[in-house]
């Protein structure tokens, strides 16, 4: 093994998680933890792995798969990733006239990827704060995501990015995925759900470390309440 190899090898075993998920309740809160902040000790040991894409499945077979899947309780839930990081981008902000605003910014490129899935109907949803985008974070999050679920059967909404496809992925007995068109990000409401994070507490910041970027994620995450998660991701045809 080569020493680029070790290094990146030693990073994926060290990849941290972080858990957020609301269930039935106005507000968020860390499975099992105290608080937003405790929820970075924690630590998982996993595999290294590739990605490699699925072969695409026989309509009928994926037919027949959904109509046995549907029976008894089922929620329809959609998934997608967005990556936080040090790195900041100028936005408008308000002025006194005849003032021009000076703006922090700088271009560090360290980055943690929040995955979230939400159920547009009621509110529901689950995020998970880990160290990459990719599909053995993706495998972390579905274990996550059918263990909150463990008596519902789950349809789950995504693209098709190559961790949502891989032969590797490990998807639960309780989850099904529908891959959405390609290109059409407009049909994901979890991309509003990350555009108003971004809103709320990312404008015009700089983070002096990750573990900053972390804390303000699960702050902004906790503040989502039912209703206002359902306001942003209820569409006519979903619901």
């Amino acid at each position: 093994m080569t020493s680029a190899q070790s290094k990146r090898h030693t990073k994926r075993e060290q990849a941290q998680y972080w858990v957020i998920t609301t269930k039935g309740k106005s507000t968020a809160s860390c499975s099992g933890m105290d608080g937003a902040r405790s929820c970075q000790g924690a630590s998982i040991q996993i595999k290294r792995t590739t990605r490699q894409l699925k072969p695409q499945k026989n309509n009928e077979v994926v037919t027949g798969e959904m109509e046995n899947f549907t029976s008894g309780r089922v929620r329809l839930m959609f998934e997608d990733e967005a990556g936080f990081g040090r790195i900041s981008k100028p936005k408008y902000c308000w002025c006194f006239p005849g003032l021009r605003p000076t703006i922090p910014c700088h271009h560090i490129r360290e980055y943690r990827y929040a995955f979230g899935a939400v159920k547009p109907l009621t509110g529901d949803s689950v995020f998970l704060i880990l160290s990459s985008s990719d599909t053995v974070c993706m495998n972390i999050f579905l274990r996550h995501l059918s263990e909150t679920y463990n008596n519902d059967r789950i349809i789950l909404a995504c693209d098709s990015a190559s961790w949502h496809r891989a032969n590797v992925l490990e998807i639960p007995d309780n989850i099904r995925f529908v891959h959405l068109p390609p290109a059409t990000p407009e049909m994901n409401p979890v991309e509003q759900i990350w555009k108003e994070i971004r809103k709320r507490d990312f404008r015009n910041e700089i983070f002096q470390t990750l573990d900053k970027v972390v804390d303000r994620l699960c702050s902004v995450i906790n503040s989502l309440s039912l209703d206002t998660i359902k306001s942003i991701s209820g569409r006519e045809w979903i619901i």
